[in-house]
């Protein structure tokens, strides 16, 4: 049997770029790791043994999609590969554009297709056959190291059936506001913040389903050409790969006490007298919060027991994200330069002229900019308006709260963009170009507290009449969560429009509240949050009910409010319009006054900390 499955192990086979493309395989950039524990059949203590089983099957056993019906002949001598015609999907391909991105462990950005080959035949036929044959052959740490030509047994997950070898295939990952709150805790802290990575996460997850795979390409051997590989567990590839993977961690980390965040399921805690631990999970990236340098040891070690992990020491990068501390005046900051520098590249502008704001005051967009004429449709067609959009939109969600309305208005015209809506994306890339190097910076506060901001712009769309709401939650100095998006329903006033936009606000504040109190480490949040409002009649209306005649309409749903701040939950509290820091996430602003409300976000240059 060992040579049976040395035959059916023995590539790990090529990259496949299109599969790392999409977001469910982001973490296909490590190479297969202990190739010739694999290759023997050996299970180690870690229970990381991969075992692919060649079985007899029958037609009618097994699912048609994944069985080759022509038997694959190679050569005796398994280093001379035959050529085989290549087989491609009759299914009509699209690359995903959101975000338009891959972002590496270690804070390398892919933005473009690096003309890698995409099946075995274009591998083995291309100028650099050799380096790809000597990637599926030689040991995986040689090729971590250079990380080029990387090798990948990859299953044709496409190919699978639902209920039939798949059910269930949702796997969630941590939210980035979660991680951006325990950044922002442990800066105020102090407390020691490490990184690891896990090794080929996906082939940890054990399948419950009975899933048949084909032989790879170029390494069947005669005998053994009507047989198929029965897989024992999770491999890259299969739609239920994430899933099996987070289950099986989730069991495990279990198992070494710590407990699950009802409000953020990849968020763990453990609490022995004074020491606490944290643990955020991103699919195989792994955050260690920590007040016990000793100790953090014993969690390393223990995780490194159970899966083949990589300690990257100090947490320097998360998600592409750069973590720069200083720690001599508890400061911690948030940066995306280096994939905001490959973004502006991408789009040709990164020699383009320095913008001042990321929309200009006095700026309305509306579809009569879009085409009218097939001409112009067809001109604006090779405008790269959607994957722009999804670039920037990822700097927006990790660290820039100030794009978030320019990005808000002009993501609205994807399906049909004109010159105009075009000419103001690129005014948010020439603002990127002169901001690139801000941090998002947490530190400097004397209490730890929550502080929610909301604001919302009267009947800002010119198409439909709809209002632009917004809101900013900052936790020691900085944003932790924000969000600017045009409201669904139509508002007959700037009260009801702001009162709708603060009752969603309150709702995101339960939510942080919860998340909080559960990680035990920040006594205040059990205080009241204070929501601050700029709007007389809002405060008004959510303290109590009133009947008037301007407010009779409201939704039911958007009186919440009430029932929250009756409760306790929150506060809601007045503020000078100058000082809320909400504003810029529903209009654009003068420059001195968006530079303010900006640094007050907490987004300032590393010479500006304070």
């Amino acid at each position: 049997m060992n040579d049976i499955l040395d035959v059916g192990c023995l590539v790990l086979a090529t990259m496949t770029p299109e599969l790392q493309k999409q977001h469910e395989y982001m973490v296909a950039y490590e190479m297969i790791q202990n190739l010739k524990e694999i290759l023997k059949g050996k299970h180690d203590n870690r229970g990381n043994g991969r075992n692919i089983e060649l079985k007899e099957v029958q037609q009618q056993q097994v699912h048609e999609p994944e069985v080759e019906e022509t038997p694959q002949v190679v050569e005796e001598n398994l280093t001379d590969l035959e050529e085989q015609p290549l087989r491609r999907s009759t299914r009509e391909r699209h690359e995903p554009e959101r975000y338009g991105f891959l972002v590496t462990t270690h804070g390398d950005v892919i933005l473009v297709d690096q003309d890698e080959p995409k099946t075995y035949q274009e591998a083995v036929s291309s100028p650099d056959s050799e380096k790809w044959l000597e990637a599926m052959r030689s040991e995986m740490d040689s090729m971590s190291e250079n990380q080029t030509y990387n090798g990948r047994l990859v299953a044709k997950g496409f190919r699978q059936i639902h209920g039939v070898d798949y059910d269930e295939i949702f796997s969630p990952v941590a939210m980035f506001k979660s991680i951006q709150i325990l950044l922002a805790i442990a800066a105020f802290h102090d407390y020691e913040i490490w990184q690891m990575d896990v090794k080929t996460a996906f082939l940890n997850g054990k399948l419950e389903e009975d899933v048949y795979m084909t032989q790879p390409e170029g390494f069947v051997t005669r005998e053994n050409a009507g047989k198929v590989c029965k897989l024992q567990r999770s491999i890259y590839g299969l739609k239920q790969a994430s899933r099996s993977w987070n289950l099986c961690f989730n069991d495990a980390i279990k198992e070494f006490e710590f407990i699950r965040n009802e409000d953020e399921p990849c968020v763990y805690k453990k609490f022995s007298g004074s020491i606490f631990s944290f643990l955020i999970l991103y699919v195989d990236d792994i955050l260690i919060i920590r007040n016990d340098v000793p100790t953090l040891q014993s969690i390393k070690t223990w995780l490194s027991s159970c899966f083949s992990m990589k300690d990257l020491g100090e947490a320097a990068y998360i998600l592409g994200v750069k973590i720069y501390r200083d720690r001599s005046r508890q400061l911690l900051g948030l940066s995306q330069s280096t994939y905001i520098e490959k973004v502006l590249k991408r789009f040709s502008m990164e020699e383009s002229k320095r913008g001042f704001l990321p929309m200009r005051h006095g700026i309305s967009l509306s579809k009569e900019m879009c085409p009218l004429t097939p001409q112009e449709r067809e001109r604006m067609s090779q405008i790269p308006y959607a994957s722009a959009i999804g670039s920037i939109m990822y700097a927006m969600i990790c660290t820039r709260p100030d794009l978030s309305y320019a990005l808000s208005m002009t993501s609205r015209y994807q399906a049909n963009p004109g010159e105009g809506h075009w000419i103001t994306v690129k005014n948010i890339l020439k603002y990127l170009r002169r901001t690139k190097d801000v941090f998002l910076v947490y530190g400097g506060e004397e209490e730890l507290g929550i502080k929610d901001y909301t604001d919302a712009s009267f009947q800002t769309d010119k198409d439909d009449s709809r209002s632009q709401p917004g809101f900013v939650f900052c936790l020691n100095r900085g944003a932790v969560t924000w969000k600017s998006s045009k409201q669904d329903t139509i508002a007959d006033s700037t009260t009801e429009a702001e009162y709708i936009a603060a009752s969603k606000a309150t709702k995101e504040a339960v939510w942080i509240k919860k998340f909080i109190s559960e990680l035990g480490v920040v006594p205040s949040i059990s205080d009241v949050v204070g929501l601050y409002c700029d709007n007389n009649g809002v405060i008004v209306q959510a303290k109590e009910p009133r009947s008037h005649q301007r407010s009779k309409h409201i939704l039911r749903r958007f009186n919440l409010i009430r029932e929250i701040i009756d409760r306790g939950d929150v506060k809601i509290c007045k503020v000078h319009t100058d000082d809320n820091i909400a504003d810029p996430l529903t209009k654009p602003l003068a420059q001195q006054k968006h530079g303010r409300h900006t640094e007050s976000l907490g987004i300032r240059y590393v010479s500006d900390w304070s």
